[in-house]
């Protein structure tokens, strides 16, 4: 099996670093050469890709990939997947080995549901320009995976943690914050689990084509800041109320999507289980690691 992973990053890594483990021969992109010799390192055949120009290199990596994950985000100015503009017609063409391609979007395609309960067969309403992109990107895979009759699998993400990056992580930065806003929750995923998302649809598993990749706990994110605060033995940072917080233009939009996504169908049909199922588990390994 030879995977093609387009955008080595922190959640694709995992996956690669998985298939390698089960003896995948692993390609991978990188946006600089500098990134290019660290995935060289860990034993991933480094390319460079950035999205603005085609490399034969890949073109020829795609006549010998079995598998392909696609990690990178939609071009912000066109709603164009960088892969499929570069790479579209070599997939049509000449990937004759390619069985499954894995595209990783975002539960942010469901858009705002004032709170309720939400599953892959909800309508995808976007609110936000990024996730508006997303959907129109999931639109364009799927259209040529039904031209070539490959099968596409697409993993929509929630907040992604994990080492690194985490509560925890930014409580000991001092960045860290506990914005109010009421009724306000959010899914979120370990980065492990999504590494066994993947992998389950990379070998075989699932007969669905989207997946909700989330925890059981949709919560309330100044809990999440106070669960990992009373881990590490600090004093949580002071409520802030969210109408006053002095927020990105960014990160104030993602307060503008309220839904509890469910992952019935991860658990069910591809048959996943969640190493972290809330965030209690996931920041209490970290916290002890």
């Amino acid at each position: 099996m030879h995977l093609l992973c387009f955008g080595v990053g922190y959640s694709a890594l995992r996956v690669c670093d998985a298939a390698m483990a089960d003896g995948w021969r692993v390609t991978g992109t990188s946006t600089s050469d500098a990134g290019v010799a660290r995935l060289n390192q860990r034993g991933i055949a480094g390319l460079c890709f950035d999205g603005t120009a085609a490399d034969e290199n890949i073109a020829t990596t795609l006549a010998s990939a079995t598998h392909v994950v696609v990690s990178i985000p939609p071009s912000r100015d066109q709603w164009v997947d960088p892969v499929i503009e570069m790479y579209g017609d070599q997939v049509a063409s000449v990937a004759n080995q390619l069985s499954w391609i894995g595209y990783l979007s975002t539960i942010g395609v469901y858009g705002d549901h004032a709170g309720a309960w939400i599953d892959e067969t909800t309508e995808p309403k976007p609110v936000s320009s990024r996730s508006r992109a997303r959907l129109a990107v999931e639109r364009q895979w799927t259209e040529l995976a039904d031209q070539r009759s490959i099968r596409l699998q697409i993993f929509r993400l929630a907040g992604i943690y994990g080492p690194g990056r985490s509560a925890i992580d930014r409580l000991r930065a001092g960045t860290a914050r506990r914005i109010v806003k009421p009724g306000q929750v959010f899914n979120r995923i370990h980065v492990d689990d999504i590494a066994t998302a993947v992998g389950r649809g990379m070998r075989g598993g699932g007969s669905k084509q989207v997946y909700n990749v989330c925890d059981d706990l949709p919560t309330p994110p100044q809990d999440v800041i106070a669960y990992a605060a009373e881990l590490i033995g600090v004093d949580p940072p002071p409520e802030i109320d969210f109408d006053t917080a002095d927020l990105s233009p960014m990160a104030r939009s993602f307060y503008g999507e309220n839904k509890r996504v469910r992952n019935d169908r991860l658990k069910q049909d591809l048959n996943v289980r969640l190493a972290y199922p809330s965030y209690r588990e996931g920041l209490t390994a970290l916290a002890k690691s």
